[in-house]
């Protein structure tokens, strides 16, 4: 008998000795936090066990000590108060010896506070958008396996569906935070070996943060479902060593600078429609086809199709209008910031005319270009904000746009009406500042300043051009001069000087933004 329990014994302890090393258990991570969530992890797991064994051990020992076979007679009581005291006494403890480790971890998972580092990642459908503060850099980082392996007509890689053409590069040894958001749905940014996952909603600034011990590649995904492309939305971090990692900083800025160059150059380039048609279906594979299928015929009641559409064949214009700037209450994303005039020339031709559209035509960077500044002058249709800036179609990096308001003519720019601005503003506030400071202009005091009844909103017009065109060092306030079209930022600082009860009667112009510092 004795044997048999030394047995048992040894069945009871041997996994969560073992546990540390078994494939399937939680990893330590490449992270402070993840080391102290490992550990918590493997002290919780313990003390389950010892319960475990305790309450278990006592059942065996009940059964075979006290069996009926050997003539034991089970005893009748109720209402002992020292067993009562017994056991609300010892959970007690035990909760009390498990919180305490567990509080610390999660005080310290929570503590953003004086990082060298702040990066927003925005979660979109089905994609993160990386923006590094104070550093003019950021990007989308889109799912980088081969279609040919999600169809299964080729063999899957190592790293299916955890691929991205651009990785988030981070420094190690530095603490960096994350500020979370998303543009349309609720998404979750999760890397295990960092110990962080946090949701981002539309419309809220969550945060995280993480140090790195270990230069490396990380990968994760999104863990929300998200929509019908929820496990397309791998999120990939390359961990670099300081020096390194300063280095792709300027390697970033200098393939900022040569993309600009690039992109103005394209506009007086004619390309061919057979170019075009091929350029334009890599670029539908990469960025559409997710929503619209890649035979064009989308998801019916969901996505619509653009085979034989009547944006697809009809007019030009509105064909150019809803891609680069989208459909408000619709999936359709806003592409002029995240491709350049040249692909979407491209994509657009390749639209034209395959699945049988063939309507001939081949649209080229210029027409993109003259499009976006053809759009300045007019209020754009409720459903599609107009993005007005006068300058040649940014790239896939921000930093590549040059910032309108130090080239544009000020006598060029449109003036608009006090509600047009307003109607314009509230929808650019909408989608690039309430975020942070809320769709009702409380912000999210200390970290994000109210703007309802501001000094900023209410004060000094150029005080208020200086902060939203500039941004402010130290904060998560950022530059929007090279984000946002003069008429865009005229009618956002419109609206927030008259919302929410401000009031203050200003009308702020493109001409103003333009003239704005010279």
């Amino acid at each position: 008998m004795k044997q048999l329990l030394y047995c048992l014994l040894v069945v009871l302890f041997a996994p969560p000795l073992a546990a540390a090393d078994m494939r399937f258990n939680m990893t330590p991570g490449v992270t402070e936090i993840s080391g102290k969530v490992y550990h918590l992890h493997m002290t919780i797991l313990y003390i389950c066990c010892a319960i475990g064994l305790v309450v278990f051990g006592v059942m065996i020992y009940a059964m075979i000590n006290h069996r009926k076979s050997k003539g034991a007679v089970a005893s009748h009581f109720h209402e002992s108060t020292k067993v009562e005291i017994a056991w609300t006494i010892l959970p007690f403890i035990i909760l009390i010896l498990m919180a305490i480790p567990a509080t610390k971890t999660l005080i310290a998972m929570e503590d953003p506070s004086d990082a060298d580092l702040t990066v927003k990642v925005t979660g979109s459908q089905w994609k993160w958008h990386y923006s590094y503060f104070d550093q003019d850099i950021d990007f989308y980082s889109i799912l980088a396996t081969p279609r040919a392996q999600i169809d299964g007509t080729e063999t899957k890689g190592e790293h299916y569906l955890l691929e991205v053409d651009k990785p988030l590069v981070l420094p190690i040894n530095r603490k960096i935070r994350f500020l979370m958001t998303s543009e349309d749905v609720i998404h979750s940014w999760w890397v295990p070996a960092f110990a962080v996952k946090k949701d981002a909603n539309p419309g809220f600034i969550n945060e995280a943060w993480t140090r790195i011990d270990k230069p490396g590649i990380y990968r994760g995904q999104c863990a929300e479902l998200c929509g019908k492309d929820h496990g397309f939305m791998p999120i990939v971090v390359q961990a670099l060593p300081e020096a390194e990692f300063e280095a792709w900083v300027t390697e970033q800025k200098q393939a900022a600078g040569a993309a600009a160059e690039a992109a103005q150059a394209a506009l007086s380039q004619t390309l061919s429609k057979e170019d075009l048609m091929t350029q334009g279906e890599q670029v539908y594979l990469g960025h559409c086809a997710a929503c619209h299928q890649p035979n064009g015929e989308g998801l019916q009641g969901v996505f619509p199709h653009l085979k034989g559409s009547p944006i697809a064949t009809g007019p030009l214009s509105g064909h150019l209008e809803i891609v680069l700037n989208g459909k408000t209450g619709t999936a359709m994303q806003a592409f002029s910031k995240q491709l350049t005039a040249q692909e979407i020339a491209a994509v657009i031709t390749y639209e034209r005319n395959a699945w049988g559209n063939n309507t001939g035509d081949a649209v080229q960077a210029k027409d993109v270009n003259e499009h976006m500044n053809g759009s300045a002058g007019t209020q754009a249709p409720a459903t599609a904000p107009a993005n007005t800036t006068p300058t040649p179609a940014p790239t896939t990096e921000p930093a590549a746009v040059v910032d309108s308001a130090t080239i544009v003519d000020p006598a060029s720019l449109p003036t608009l009406t006090h509600e047009a601005l307003m109607a314009e503003g509230e929808t650019v506030y909408t989608t690039t500042c309430a975020a942070c400071h809320q769709l009702t202009g409380a912000g999210i005091p200390p970290a994000f300043p109210a703007l309802a009844g501001s000094a900023i909103a209410t004060g000094p017009v150029a005080n208020h051009l200086d902060i939203v065109m500039h941004g402010k060092t130290g904060t998560a306030m950022q530059a929007f001069g090279k984000q946002l079209s003069p008429q865009q930022l005229a009618a956002v600082i419109t609206y927030e000087r008259n919302a929410w009860g401000n009031n203050t009667g200003d009308t702020v112009q493109p001409a103003d933004i333009a003239s704005h510092g010279q």
